[in-house]
C-alpha cells in the first residue's frame, strides 16, 4: 500500500498549534476538506466523534490515529499533524500525543480500506526508530519520504 498517495500537501499540518483533541480533530478534518477529499466536513466530524466516543484513538507512543468512514468523504485520504506541543488524547498509555494521522474513508468504500491504512501505519509505529523519525519531521517532504517506505 502506498500511503503517500493518500496524502495531500494541504492535509499535512506541521506544526499544528492546538490545545486539545477536539481542536486537533477539527483542524485535521478541515485540512482534508480543503484538499477535496472531504466534501461534507460536518458529516465527517460526526463520524470521527462517534468513533472517538467508542474508545480513544490515542494508540500510545505519542501518536493518535483518529478515523472515520462517512458519506461526507469523497475519496480515501490521510492527514497528518505534528503538534507544536503535546496534547491530551486520553491515550491508551496515558501519555500525551505529539502527532496524529487522520484516516478518511467514503462510507460506500469496499469494506476494509480504512483497516488496511490503519494496519500499515500501526505496524510502522511499533518500530522505535520509525517513531523517532516521525516525531522529528519538520515538513511535508520529510514526512512523505519517511512514509514512502511503508
Amino acid at each position: 500500500m502506498n500511503i503517500t498517495s493518500l496524502l495531500n500537501d494541504q492535509s499535512i499540518l506541521i506544526p499544528l498549534d492546538v490545545n486539545d483533541k477536539n481542536a486537533a480533530i477539527d483542524a485535521l478534518a478541515g485540512a482534508l476538506a480543503e484538499s477535496g477529499a472531504v466534501t461534507d466536513k460536518a458529516a465527517y466530524l460526526e463520524a470521527l466523534h462517534a468513533r472517538e466516543n467508542t474508545g480513544s484513538t490515542g494508540i500510545g507512543f505519542g501518536v493518535a490515529i483518529p478515523h472515520g468512514k462517512s458519506s461526507g468523504v469523497a475519496q480515501a485520504a490521510l492527514a497528518f499533524a505534528k503538534f507544536a506541543s503535546p496534547i491530551d488524547w486520553q491515550s491508551l498509555d496515558g501519555e500525551p500525543v505529539s502527532a496524529a494521522f487522520m484516516i478518511a474513508v467514503p462510507e460506500e468504500a469496499a469494506g476494509n480500506d480504512h483497516l488496511k491504512i490503519l494496519i500499515a501505519i500501526s505496524r510502522k509505529l511499533i518500530d522505535d526508530e520509525f517513531r523517532e523519525q516521525l516525531l522529528a519531521v519538520e515538513d511535508s517532504a520529510q514526512l512523505k519520504e519517511l512514509l514512502g517506505a511503508i
